[in-house]
């Protein structure tokens, strides 16, 4: 049995005085949201309609409910100290106000300060990113690893492969108005995004902040940077972006790639038992993705980096929702990291994009 939604939120609300039970019901990337009365709601053909999980939570403790494939209800129970909220709007929690004058300048948002339908997902690709971003630099400001930044020594950044400069001016925004100096770069190779992002710039009135350069990455002069991001810089410009933030000592890294050409094109041999896997083109294609990153988190660690690989945003908002993040530690890798990162190269007989720049293994 196939549910008609792909999830279902209950909730109890009050409306004019009335408590009334709130049913928001998702399927793809629409939601629909209807308030209905308590009697006359059917809580067992919900149940029983094909979804494989359920959560129930009271103020005192919480239930899921886990369906097995021959729908066995599973229950288990957590003590939990909750707060009721009988508000009609509960508010989304937003890192960027859509209001801001920056997105209505980038055009992600109108002049009424919605964000208009059609880049709502980049909205959330450059929210979902700050979320990430913020607890990283907190951390590393708290360990001393990274120095406090000040009007006087801000937080110096550069953006790889900025394209129209969205996140750019989203990281720049959302840290100036968390009381963190910075500065930050935007390096494209087209001269029609420097100049579109430095107009927006201006009008914007933070020139002295955020500059733009028309420029390849692995060209650029720029000095070491406290931050170095890139938000889906396409095949080895990401790879470019690494290597540039480890040539110049960037202290943290954050990247999304995006398409993973370089080794698709490489492994023309592939040894046994990987052909069962890799006849199939749908699951080459995936398994080299992830093969691919994992040979980049494997340079950086063996770089100085400490270093994950996270899913920073919902696929629904973009299949290319991995992020790499490496610290600078400094840090000697373990006896046998490069062993091991040989083996899966001469396996393979590859040699990835980013070895190349670095003249590595």
């Amino acid at each position: 049995m196939h549910p008609d939604f792909d999830k279902i939120e209950l909730r109890p609300i009050k409306l004019h005085g009335v408590t009334k039970l709130q049913l928001i019901t998702i399927k793809s990337t629409k939601s629909t949201t209807t308030n209905v009365d308590f009697a006359s709601f059917d809580a067992l053909q919900i149940l029983t309609s094909g979804y494989a999980n359920c959560l129930i939570e009271a103020v005192d403790r919480t239930f899921t409910v886990r369906f097995t494939k021959k729908g066995q209800p599973q229950v288990f129970e957590e003590t939990k100290n909750l707060k009721q909220d009988f508000s009609h709007d509960r508010l989304k929690s937003r890192l960027l106000d859509p209001n801001s004058d920056f997105l209505l300048n980038v055009g992600i948002s109108n002049r009424n300060g919605i964000i208009k339908p059609s880049m709502n997902n980049k909205y959330r690709q450059i929210e979902e990113f700050l979320r990430v971003l913020m607890p990283t630099l907190n951390a590393e400001i708290r360990s001393g690893r990274l120095s406090g930044p000040t009007k006087d020594a801000p937080l110096r950044i550069v953006d790889h492969g900025c394209g129209n400069a969205y996140l750019t001016f989203a990281v720049n925004h959302y840290l100036s108005e968390n009381d963190l100096p910075n500065t930050i770069v935007g390096i494209d190779q087209r001269e029609e995004s420097r100049a579109r992002n430095t107009a927006i710039a201006d009008e914007l009135a933070i020139l002295d902040a955020v500059s733009f350069r028309a420029e390849k990455i692995a060209d650029s002069d720029l000095d070491a940077a406290d931050l170095a991001i890139a938000l889906h810089a396409c095949d080895t410009a990401t790879d470019d972006a690494i290597a540039w933030s480890i040539n110049h000592h960037a202290k943290i890294l954050m990247v999304s790639p995006c398409c993973h050409h370089d080794l698709q094109t490489q492994i023309r041999i592939v040894p046994d038992p990987w052909s069962v896997i890799l006849k199939h083109g749908i699951l080459k294609e995936r398994f080299v993705d992830v093969l691919t990153d994992s040979l980049r988190a494997q340079i950086l660690k063996l770089h100085g980096y400490k270093c994950d690989v996270i899913e920073f945003v919902g696929d629904e908002h973009t299949p290319r929702n991995s992020m790499i993040r490496a610290i600078a530690t400094g840090a000697k890798p373990e006896p046998g990291e490069l062993d091991k990162y040989r083996e899966i190269t001469e396996l393979f007989s590859i040699r990835p994009k980013l070895a190349e720049l670095l003249n590595f293994a």
